[in-house]
């Protein structure tokens, strides 16, 4: 059953637009899906890049939003698990195909045929509708105000680590101490990792240590890097812009790994020999599986793991989003509607 056959929610019409009032008219729920009254939703710089389609595959009008926490209000005919009331999550896909090999393997995140909640009705709006598979129901303990920014920035830090079985005895550097990187910090803190932040604001030196760093470099200093040559297992950059990768991969120890999640849109460059010799490897990811997200989630319940996160009525979103623009924001934007 449905709960309505309109949403109301805060559009764009074209690539850089500003927030309009925008009511979508939406059928019969699909027998798979689930629809949900919006609570709170995160702000993503993913969601400014699809807003001013700085990837080439948005599409007007938008309803964007993926850092959804919702609570249940009507299902789909095979969805009835989820009990009315009940509080998910909803994050950057809103469906897989669930036919594919990686569908079937478990990696849903790296389905070709994933739907992007962005483009298919996201969470600045009053309620959204996805695909039960891709909901996550919070469990308690997860704070649900702050709970929305794990949904995609808390997963695309923790896919790795899963990923890659990173060990709690791993020295691991984090580039770039913001949205991403303050969550890094403080879920390698309590991995058990050594952890170091690279970070170019000499304000932020102290708060990466109060978030879960045990030291820091300055990523401006080429010799404060140099210094630290072959000293990490893992270096994470959460950053979206080029910097002297050469320098970050002669940090590495040997079969060290240099992995991005910052989506740098400009290629980038580095010198082979470093990686060859050391048997170094570089690689990247985007958010995790359904079942990643699940285990991230509970991980986070057994540490008490908040992301620091700035609150904004939903109907202050141009606001919200001029202080997203603005890099000052400490350290992810949450929209209430509450």
């Amino acid at each position: 059953m449905s709960s309505g056959n309109i949403i109301n929610a805060y559009g764009v019409m074209q690539a850089g637009g500003g927030f309009e009032p925008y009511q979508v008219k939406v059928g019969a729920l699909g027998a798979t899906e689930v629809e949900l009254e919006v609570l709170y939703c995160g702000i993503c710089h993913s969601d400014l890049s699809m807003i001013e389609d700085e990837w080439g595959i948005s599409r007007y009008p938008m309803v964007a939003g993926h850092e959804v926490i919702g609570r249940v209000v009507a299902t789909g005919e095979h969805a009835k698990h989820f009990k009315p009331g009940t509080v998910v999550g909803l994050g950057w896909n809103s469906g897989y195909c669930e036919t594919c090999h990686y569908c079937r393997q478990g990696d849903k995140n790296l389905c070709a045929e994933a739907r992007f909640t962005t483009l298919t009705g996201g969470g600045f709006a009053d309620k959204a509708r996805a695909d039960m598979d891709s909901l996550l129901e919070i469990p308690e303990g997860v704070d649900l105000v702050s709970a929305g920014p794990l949904l995609c920035g808390g997963i695309t830090v923790f896919n790795p680590l899963v990923q890659f079985d990173i060990k709690p005895t791993a020295k691991v550097g984090v580039i770039g101490i913001g949205g991403l990187g303050h969550l890094a910090l403080m879920f390698l803190n309590a991995w058990g990792c050594d952890v170091t932040a690279f970070t170019s604001s000499e304000h932020k030196r102290t708060e990466a240590l109060s978030l879960g760093a045990h030291k820091t470099l300055n990523s401006r200093d080429p010799e404060e890097i140099k210094s630290a040559a072959m000293s990490f297992d893992f270096i994470i950059s959460t950053v979206n812009v080029n910097l002297n990768w050469d320098l970050y991969i002669q940090a590495l120890k040997p079969k060290g790994r240099l992995h991005f999640v910052g989506a740098i849109v400009d290629p980038i460059q580095f010198t082979l020999f470093p990686v060859l010799f050391g048997q170094r490897s570089l690689s990247a990811s985007p958010v995790g599986s359904p079942a990643t997200i699940e285990t991230m989630l509970d991980f986070v319940a057994h540490h008490q793991i908040r992301p620091q996160v700035e609150i904004y009525p939903m109907s202050q979103i141009e606001d919200a989003f001029k202080h997203l623009k603005s890099g000052n924001s400490k350290y992810r934007i949450v929209l209430s509607r509450e």
